[in-house]
């Protein structure tokens, strides 16, 4: 799913959420009112707080959608993921909230208003409300795999929680149980607290560039073991970006490939994660002829102008080498191997050939940068 299509998912579902949350917060703050329910009152300030967040929703989901930029050049999906950070620390404001006044109310119980029944009825409805908005929003979510929407999704959750316990303590008070209302409270604060945790700690991995989960890393190397050429997989490396993930990977070929065929199989390997491994949006491929995390390093081997000049002086004088017609230059194993292409006419014998790769692998094995010489006639 593109990333416009996923804005326009995120800005239907935060627009109905706005409006319910609109109509929820003006009836419970008015009814609250009217009946007397300071619990009532306090859910409808809730609500209104949840305005804020699905303008927050709005906001994440439109910036992330936009395309790549100079100062973004891997797009804005971070701003989804800083939404879902910023949801998170609101909830652990809202849990701390709610045990706080539970605390206090346990413990001065004469602050307690007598609700009048009306105030039981809206309740009821904010709690049918917000769990449509729960499972609306969840399935969006899903949909569009979006952790921004999830976080507002428990949101929701957790206001249908809250006016659960405003119906508990409301029905507990008119019964004569003033402290049921307290002790819910304050259970409930806490469960909204492991959620505002739990959502703010996902988030924050996600900016630290997190990897992915062990499934999805085995998922990816299933699939690269399934592309013909590949020999195996190393350095493999993922992070998550919003709703989406990218990887690099380092690939093993045959050494002796062209360029143009170790670049096809690369290709392979890119659109096959990308088409294969749902969460990937974005792979890049590196082609190694060796696995550079166990072999020698080549790093210290000079480029083929320095590596060449080397060759000339090494070769001065061998027989053919000034006819040299290509040369092919095989970095492994911490040295070079060398593929030297001269004119069939140097081809005299297979005994004089044998004698000319002798002269030639005579001049190199004192070498640092050298390894082995292969002649090929043509």
């Amino acid at each position: 799913m593109s990333q416009e299509e996923r804005y326009d998912v995120s800005r239907r579902v935060a627009i109905v959420g706005a409006l319910t949350n609109t109509l929820l917060a003006m009836l419970k703050l008015f009814v609250g009112w009217i009946g007397h329910s300071q619990s009532l009152i306090a859910d409808g300030v809730h609500s209104l707080s949840d305005l804020l967040t699905d303008a927050l929703v709005l906001f994440s989901a439109r910036h992330a959608q936009e395309a790549p930029d100079e100062e973004h050049p891997y797009g804005h999906g971070r701003f989804e993921t800083i939404g879902t950070l910023v949801l998170g620390g609101f909830l652990l404001t809202v849990g701390l909230g709610i045990v706080w006044d539970a605390g206090e109310r346990l413990f001065s119980p004469e602050q307690l208003l007598k609700p009048e029944p009306i105030t039981l009825f809206v309740a009821a409805f904010s709690i049918l409300a917000n769990e449509g908005l729960f499972f609306y929003t969840r399935h969006f979510a899903n949909r569009i795999n979006s952790n921004l929407l999830r976080a507002n999704a428990w949101h929701h959750r957790t206001d249908s929680v809250s006016s659960v316990v405003v119906l508990v303590g409301i029905g507990g008070t008119m019964l004569g149980l003033p402290y049921l209302d307290a002790i819910a409270a304050v259970l409930v604060g806490l469960m909204i607290l492991k959620i505002g945790w739990d959502l703010g700690w996902t988030a924050s991995q996600e900016l630290a560039d997190a990897g992915l989960e062990k499934e999805s890393i085995s998922e990816i190397r299933d699939v690269i073991g399934t592309i013909s050429g590949v020999k195996s997989v190393h350095m493999l490396r993922t992070r998550k970006l919003g709703g989406h993930a990218m990887a690099d990977v380092h690939v093993q070929v045959d050494p002796w490939l062209s360029v143009s065929e170790g670049h096809r199989i690369a290709e392979v390997v890119q659109y096959g994660l990308i088409d294969g491994v749902d969460v990937l949006e974005d792979v890049t491929v590196h082609i190694d002829p060796e696995d550079d995390e166990a072999g020698p390093s080549c790093a210290h081997l000079p480029l083929r102008s320095e590596a060449e000049a080397e060759l000339d002086r090494l070769c001065n004088g061998l027989t053919c080498y000034e006819q040299k017609q290509r040369l092919v230059l095989h970095y492994l194993s911490g040295r070079i191997d060398i593929e030297l292409y001269l004119p069939l006419n140097c081809f005299v014998s297979n005994r004089q050939a044998v004698a000319l790769h002798n002269e030639f692998q005579t001049a190199v094995k004192d070498s640092e940068i050298f390894r082995d010489v292969q002649i090929w006639f043509g």
